[in-house]
């Protein structure tokens, strides 16, 4: 399919919060299609976690439209920025990972992203291969291009300092190596959520100072998590995890409110902004029932990260578990070796890998969360017999059968 530079530019504005310039965009554009060279997309992701979740994907699903329009994608592991930390929303500095945890981590988003990327399409790429080589003098001409004043525009570094609570020098660096990397990497276009603003906009800057043409820059939002109020987090429990099963992702996407649908439809479908209006348009005039437009968001993206049949089967066993009422196929079965006589509940909920934690066992006692043997328990002291075997559930959705040995 040949798109023209409209249709090109209604993909790439979908969803996007900032596109510094629209008119550069453009430019580039054209330039593109005339030349018939691809835009270079660069999105940068620091390995501070193992696992993705559907919030990052926001920034991924945009560089597959970058994809889907022929130009290339520079997916950046930001292993030398990964030991520094990364600042941008930070209270305090945040503790630097090591080799090994960059090392670890980067490999498993590699497997990750291509859940969604074309690999055939996808140059990944490592800053250290030229962070790594800056000598002493660059580094210190690279911090000539920004004043302290300048940095201090910066929100959570004006709070910090306003609060007293300590700046690292190493940090006052990150934006500029941030920059830097477009410089190396020689970006058209460069990706990053609304919080690295201020980071994007570096590259422009030193791009121009290093002969360059300034790349464009576009923000996406940060998607909200299941509590529709809150940012997707981890630490917040919101979450969607990409490597969830096939029934939690499911089941987590019809959680969504009707409200927050179309924002993950807006950001992470595959649908055309034409099709996702046409559905909103029959929701609201009631010819489509909202679970249905759900249940179609909820298939899609669980197909994405399984296939078509994982997406039929999840649906299937929702329906079966919350409309029929019956249990779920395919229960796991843990076995618990527990000398005394009884167990705490939390502790016995940690052991079978139902949760993260007693506090975590605790906290989804005390929401009514937690049933055994279908009976809901909401005395966190509960001690439990360790005799035979039980059924535990926490949560709408997660099963374990317990055998006591």
């Amino acid at each position: 399919m040949k798109w023209t530079i409209e249709e090109q530019v209604a993909l790439i504005e979908r969803g996007a919060v900032d596109v510094i310039s629209r008119e550069d965009l453009i430019k580039k554009l054209k330039k593109s299609q005339e030349t018939g060279i691809p835009l270079r997309v660069k999105a940068g992701f620091d390995p501070t976690a193992p696992d993705l979740h559907l919030g990052h994907t926001v920034l991924i699903q945009k560089l597959k439209h970058f994809q889907d329009l022929g130009h290339d994608v520079l997916f950046l592991i930001g292993d030398f920025t990964g030991m520094i930390g990364d600042p941008t929303g930070k209270s305090e500095t945040r503790k630097p990972l090591t080799r090994e945890d960059v090392a670890r981590n980067a490999e498993t988003y590699k497997e990750q992203i291509f859940k969604i990327l074309d690999p055939a399409k996808t140059t990944v790429m490592f800053n250290s291969e030229w962070l790594g080589k800056l000598t002493a003098h660059d580094f210190v001409r690279l911090a000539s291009q920004l004043t302290v004043a300048r940095m201090l525009e910066r929100e959570d570094f004006r709070e910090r300092f306003d609060n007293q609570r300590p700046i690292s020098i190493h940090e006052f660096l990150y934006p500029l190596i941030q920059g830097y990397d477009s410089v190396a990497m020689r970006a058209d276009v460069e990706l990053g959520g609304t919080d690295q603003l201020f980071n994007v906009l570096m590259g422009r800057d030193l791009q121009r100072t290093w002969g360059q043409e300034p790349q464009v820059v576009i923000t996406m939002p940060l998607l909200e998590g299941l509590d529709g109020v809150n940012k997707m987090s981890k630490s917040l429990g919101n979450y969607i995890g990409i490597t969830d099963t096939a029934e939690d992702i499911y089941g987590k996407i019809l959680s969504v409110s009707d409200e927050l649908m179309f924002r993950y439809y807006d950001l992470l479908s595959d649908l055309s902004s034409d099709d996702i209006a046409a559905l909103k348009q029959n929701m609201q005039s009631g010819l489509i029932h909202p679970k249905d437009v759900k249940k179609k968001l909820a298939r899609e993206l669980t197909a994405r990260f399984y296939d078509e049949d994982a997406a039929l089967k999840a649906e299937e066993n929702f329906e079966r578990v919350f409309k029929k009422h019956d249990l779920p196929e395919d229960i796991p079965s843990v076995e618990v070796a527990i000398e005394e006589a009884t167990v705490w509940l939390p502790r016995l909920l940690t052991v079978a890998g139902m949760v993260s934690g007693t506090g975590e066992g605790r906290r989804m006692i005390t929401q009514n969360a937690v049933s055994l043997d279908g009976e809901k328990i909401d005395d966190v002291e509960y001690q439990v017999k360790t005799a035979g075997e039980l059924l535990l559930k926490v949560g709408k959705r997660k099963f374990c059968k317990v055998v006591f040995v």
